[in-house]
């Protein structure tokens, strides 16, 4: 049978292709991951989920943000790389973190009871910062560390409650100044974030006649 050019489900089929396959698209990450201003503004959603976990939970807009950029560098499907035995047998990865958050199955598992947010997935913005902010609300809560302390905040994020209590971070030189490099990122989305602030609550209306 000959295709006519104005059969309509050729001309359905044609339009939806498009949107099947952007299904298959992951959300590249930010083009300007240093500035956190030029970030909310390529991905404006972002900065929505990001003022909305922070009003929930209580802690500051700029140190998810740090934190993220340092576990995932903004990547949703970000993972610990495969392990390998002789080099080229494969045995499986790390840990089982996962996302933009790199959050490992059993803290993701309680974000979700504790949260409510039970349909809650590692490879969604929204989600994930939600899982930050609330992380950072049980390490205030837990060990009295402030939320706007980026450096024990982010020693918690990493060793874990316990972890932090017994000091397991002192054996870990390394880790002491990955936790210092979330300090000074942190401190730059801030002074950042207070430059352009107003530019985002005052919606996107005003913004038309700027």
């Amino acid at each position: 049978m000959r295709l006519r050019i104005n059969d309509n489900r050729w001309v359905r089929l044609a339009l939806l292709v498009p949107v099947l396959l952007s299904y298959g698209c992951a959300t590249a990450p930010p083009e300007e991951p240093d500035n956190i201003c030029e970030i909310f503004r390529e991905k404006e959603d972002w900065h929505d989920a990001s003022v909305s976990a922070s009003k929930r939970w209580g802690g500051p807009v700029h140190l998810p943000m740090a934190i993220m950029y340092q576990e995932s560098a903004f990547r949703e499907d970000a993972r610990p790389p495969m392990r390998y035995f002789l080099g080229f047998i494969p045995t499986g990865r790390g840990s089982s973190a996962y996302g933009y958050s790199q959050a490992q199955t059993p803290a993701w598992s309680d974000y979700q009871r504790e949260s409510g947010n039970s349909w809650a997935d590692r490879d969604d913005f929204e989600d994930a910062v939600d899982f930050v902010q609330w992380y950072m609300d049980k390490t205030s809560r837990i060990n009295g560390v402030s939320k706007h302390d980026a450096f024990a905040q982010y020693l918690n994020y990493h060793e874990g409650w316990g972890g932090y209590r017994r000091g397991s971070y002192r054996s870990k030189q390394w880790l002491v100044g990955v936790a210092r490099k979330v300090e000074r990122r942190s401190n730059m989305y801030r002074s950042q974030y207070a430059s352009c602030k107003e530019e985002f609550e005052s919606g996107w209306f005003w913004g038309l006649f700027d």
